[in-house]
């Protein structure tokens, strides 16, 4: 790796494999202006917000693509850099819909505080754009393309953390947009809505849906009995909204909070993690016992379960069939308050509390809606708690501590982990250990399962048993370790898959950005006691069988090719065929993400082989050169006239 000194507006500062230079202004403590910059994903440059100036040649150019030179002299703050970034921000603002004050991401817009720092106050050039409609067909995020200033960030993250490419840019010029392919609604396409597009959005493009009003409806309604589940992972994240340093534990400030706001009782879902431990180790023992089926997926990620459905349901029969932890409190609180319900008149409603956007789609599942109501009667992400605490105007840091109401209300540390990667694994290891004594259980938490590495593989011994475990953060890492088990490299007894970054504590409601997440898994850390599962057998069950689901997932295709098996391999074929006649550029021009999305649509009768850009040049390419052998009167001004005098000799449609 590179090393040297560079000299910054007038200051040395040495760089030692720092991949651009970007990374050694931010090293010298000056914060660089960016839209579409995220160290863990590839550099896109689209922005160019973070120019500097080159103090010998006078060119200006991006920091986050230029790589860093021994002896550079650059600037980042000079009188054309300011011109030119107030320019960039003033066009964004011309052509992006600028009512502020109602959007979902106001106060949190990266666009409007760029536009206060420099002094924006008003727009010279008129908003001329189409407007777009809204999107809001998915159960979890909602997509506004009339604020997107395509800054390309939620491609990458979907193309290269989760490997599902569901959005990407369309056309070209002013014309350009981001969207699904062909401008399909979300919920038409094979997204899992782990909600990364969203955390990573700078606008109010693509924003969390919003429920607060379902949720103040609720609480307020005097006919409804509100009780609230809280997640692992939101006690360390809530209270950074208010002063308190990130990754403290924040619980029982919290209870109290959403006591004062008019909830009725609040419990931990620590008390349903630990019941998905015990079935999920009971299941892995039978399993092991039986011979399979091997690998066993945990069930705890609802995106994950989502992407085998749709990607690979070949696997379904492999996830484990107990529930998440939160459908987990949503079975046994409709039992147990069914009879209550009965006595008071009063209908309990169930709020959940979670960091993950894909808990919003898990909720609406069928499998987990009984005599017309879901268990989980509505989800709510971190950030729409802190919203509704602020809106009461709770001070989150001056509340006194009050403790979860019992019998739900308490936990193991081994259900406290589940919020981190590795921490499901752990704690069915935990649970199957015949030795549960202290030393043995810090053995287990030393074995690497924890930690924000992608792919994680190890070994543990249970009785004569050596059992192989991963696991994995990321839909894109899963896929591969995928494709390795389908090609015979690799074999697992138990893998964890857990889509965000770092797990539950990189959901995409839980920190702004999912990247500080990695920071974060050391403070949640702190808090996690060296303890086994809790035993809940008493005389019966260890767990309800209403918490299982033992018919498991069945495969449910967003789209499906045909009905009849044969027409639909036969189709296969003509992708196949269709596909080796493109390109393979993946440009997005013909309005899909990639050159075999654009053979499926062909196929499916979505599309044209002629809205393919470069198989449009091909053929202007031999229109032309016919041309030059014929004489009609066409053919005349299609030499003296060129491309533009093709489009009007053969018809605008045929050309598009």
């Amino acid at each position: 790796m590179a090393k040297g000194m560079m000299i910054i507006d007038g200051q040395r500062v040495s760089f030692d494999g720092e991949k651009n230079v970007l990374s050694v202004i931010r090293k010298a403590g000056i914060e660089m202006p960016t839209f579409c910059y995220y160290s863990d994903l590839s550099v896109y440059g689209a922005c160019r917000m973070c120019v500097v100036e080159n103090e010998e040649t006078g060119k200006i150019d991006a920091s986050c693509s230029m790589e860093p030179r021994n002896g550079m002299r650059i600037r980042t703050n000079s009188a054309r850099l300011l011109k030119h970034r107030r320019v960039i921000l003033e066009l964004l603002l011309a052509s992006h819909n600028c009512n502020c004050t109602t959007c979902e991401k106001s106060g949190h817009c990266h666009l409007q505080t760029l536009a206060q720092q420099f002094g924006v106050r008003r727009i010279r050039f008129e908003d001329t754009r189409e407007r777009y409609e809204i999107d809001n067909t998915s159960p979890a995020v909602l997509r506004d393309p009339n604020k997107c200033i395509l800054c390309g960030d939620c491609v990458r993250v979907c193309e290269e953390m989760q490997g599902m490419g569901i959005l990407n840019f369309a056309y070209r010029g002013s014309s350009a947009q981001v969207m699904p392919a062909f401008d399909r609604k979300m919920a038409q396409t094979k997204c899992v809505s782990c909600g990364q597009c969203a955390a990573v959005c700078p606008t109010g493009a693509i924003t969390v849906k919003n429920q607060i009003g379902e949720a103040w409806r609720a609480i307020h309604d005097p006919k409804k009995r509100v009780v609230i589940q809280i997640a692992p992972a939101v006690r360390v994240a809530v209270g950074e909204a208010f002063g308190i340093p990130a990754g403290e534990n924040v619980l029982d400030k919290l209870v109290t909070a959403l006591k004062l706001m008019g909830v009725d009782e609040v419990y931990d879902t620590t008390f349903g993690a630990d019941f998905t431990t015990i079935a999920e180790s009971e299941e892995f023992l039978e399993r092991l016992k039986n011979g399979g089926p091997f690998p066993m997926f945990t069930s705890c990620c609802p995106a994950w379960v989502k992407y085998l459905e749709n990607e690979n349901p070949k696997y379904l029969k492999n996830i484990s069939t107990c529930k998440s932890p939160m459908e987990m409190v949503g079975a046994i609180f409709r039992d147990k308050y069914a009879e209550k319900d009965a006595q008071d008149g009063r209908t309990t409603y169930h709020i959940a509390i979670m960091p993950c956007t894909a808990k919003k789609m898990e909720a609406a599942r069928p499998e987990f809606i009984h005599d017309g109501r879901p268990d989980v009667d509505l989800v709510l992400t971190t950030h729409e708690v802190i919203d509704m605490m602020q809106e009461t105007g709770i001070q989150l840091n001056e509340l006194e501590l009050e403790s979860p109401d019992l019998p739900f209300g308490l936990g193991s540390g081994a259900a406290v982990i589940y919020g981190t990667t590795g921490g499901v694994a752990e704690a069915v290891v935990r649970h199957c250990l015949p030795d549960k004594s202290k030393n043995a259980l810090r053995e287990i938490s030393i074995l690497g399962l924890r930690g924000d590495a992608p792919i994680k593989e190890t070994t543990v011994t249970i009785g004569d048993t050596e059992l192989k475990l991963a696991v994995v953060n990321g839909l894109a890492n899963a896929r591969k370790l995928l494709k390795r088990i389908d090609e015979g490299e690799a074999f697992y007894h138990l893998i964890e898959v857990m889509t965000c970054q770092g797990g539950c504590v990189g959901g995409a409601m839980t920190v702004q950005n999912p990247y500080i997440a990695k920071a974060r898994l050391q403070n949640l850390k702190r808090y996690l006691p060296v303890t086994q599962n809790w035993d809940y057998r008493q005389g019966g069950d260890a767990v309800p069988a209403d918490c299982l689901t033992p018919e498991g997932i069945e495969y449910s295709p967003v789209s499906q090719l045909d009905s009849d098996r044969a027409a639909a391999i036969r189709m296969m074929g003509e992708i196949q065929r269709i596909r080796e006649t493109l390109p393979d550029l993946d440009c997005g021009s013909c309005g899909a993400p990639t050159c075999q999305a654009f053979a499926y649509d062909i196929v499916r009768g979505e599309a044209k082989a002629d809205q393919c850009i470069v198989r449009m040049r091909e053929r202007i390419k031999a229109y032309l050169e016919s041309a030059e052998k014929t004489d009609c009167p066409a053919c005349r001004r299609a030499r003296t006239g060129g491309a533009p005098a093709f489009y009007s000799s053969i018809g605008q449609e045929a050309a598009i």
